[in-house]
């Protein structure tokens, strides 16, 4: 298998092989700044003990779930030296030679550990200018031996963003107007998938032509993001392409996932997005996405539903079986979520 870091460290590259060549829609316009526009949610105030400060976190944080699908948040607790040292070992964990990373090489959608490149190269017709690694960190911890204090470093990671995924899942709840523990009992919360990814973008000499990722949704209830400060993320607003160039320092990127639109009955939208690249400079990204537990069959909020007024959007579909079908096939926008509408 060939990795787009090789690939886009060898000496004589000066345009990429046509495999990596992304078919864009040349009248499409370019994407555009958001201008500070992005909401952001102090998740202190969400926790607050105050009624009327957590009253109106809670009506932020549903405005930016119906209308943009994506916020940034603040003041979460998980300490800024904690996410460097995750960005750090993560690029030590690319900067293994190709011998040493070759043990974690993916073979099966379902490996706990999943070292790869393009998004399913057994499927893709045209790759994309990403390497990635995938691991899965509950409901059972996993990671490579490799680089040294890794594991130490993501269990860690791992724990301090599962307890903000919680407070995040309960004021979300909160805000549907359900019990705060409605969504974290209906989904078996304590069982909830939590996968960590690194996605790695090289400098590509061709970058109009090359796709980091295309447009799509994620699978699960919301992701957790954060980058080595490279710009490169572009969400799908209003039918517009922005780009996301700044946040906030120490704070979390978040965008709603395919499992929330599902179980809000389609109140929440999961936000399409993409990632695009650049000739000077790698970008990486580290993402958590969190979803529910694999043997949960997701389907909207009994109690957000009237059968005249508001009847169910969405067909009741195991966890993993969509995420089987979503990972095992082609990404392109949010054809997976269309396949359970009514």
């Amino acid at each position: 298998m060939k990795f787009v870091k090789s690939l886009a460290e060898s000496n004589d590259l000066n345009s990429i092989p046509s495999l990596y060549t992304y078919p864009t829609n040349s009248n499409e316009p370019p994407a555009s700044d958001p201008q500070n526009s992005i909401p952001t949610i102090d998740f202190s105030l969400l926790t607050s003990s105050d009624p009327y400060l957590r009253s109106q976190a809670l009506q932020e944080l549903d405005t930016a779930c119906k209308d943009w699908g994506f916020f940034q948040v603040i003041n979460h607790g998980v300490p800024e030296t904690l996410m460097n040292m995750v960005l750090e070992k993560s690029r030590e964990f690319f900067n293994l030679t190709d011998e040493e990373k070759k043990d974690f090489e993916e073979r099966d959608v379902w490996d706990p550990i999943r070292y790869g490149t393009s998004f399913n190269s057994k499927k893709d017709e045209v790759f994309y200018w990403r390497d990635f690694l995938k691991i899965v960190v509950h409901p059972e911890f996993n990671c490579p031996n490799k680089p040294l204090g890794f594991r130490e470093v993501l269990l860690e990671y791992s724990k301090r963003t599962r307890e903000l995924a919680r407070g995040l899942l309960s004021a979300i709840s909160a805000s549907l107007g359900l019990d705060p523990s409605y969504v974290e009992k209906a989904l078996d919360i304590d069982s909830g998938l939590q996968i960590f990814v690194v996605n790695f973008y090289p400098p590509c000499p061709q970058p109009d032509l090359a796709m980091g990722l295309p447009p799509h949704s994620d699978h699960g209830l919301f992701t957790l993001l954060i980058n080595n400060g490279v710009s490169g993320l572009q969400i799908k607003h209003k039918g517009k392409w922005l780009n996301v160039n700044s946040t906030l320092p120490n704070s979390f990127l978040v965008n709603t996932g395919d499992h929330l639109e599902i179980f809000s009955n389609g109140k929440y939208k999961s936000v399409e997005h993409r990632a695009v690249v650049n000739n000077s400079v790698t970008r990486m990204s580290v993402v958590l996405a969190n979803g529910p537990s694999l043997d949960a069959y997701v389907s909207p909020a009994y109690s957000l539903l009237d059968e005249e007024m508001c009847p169910a959007a969405y067909v009741p579909m195991k966890y993993k079986d969509y995420l089987e079908m979503q990972q095992g096939n082609h990404l392109v926008g949010k054809t997976c979520l269309d396949r359970v509408r009514i």
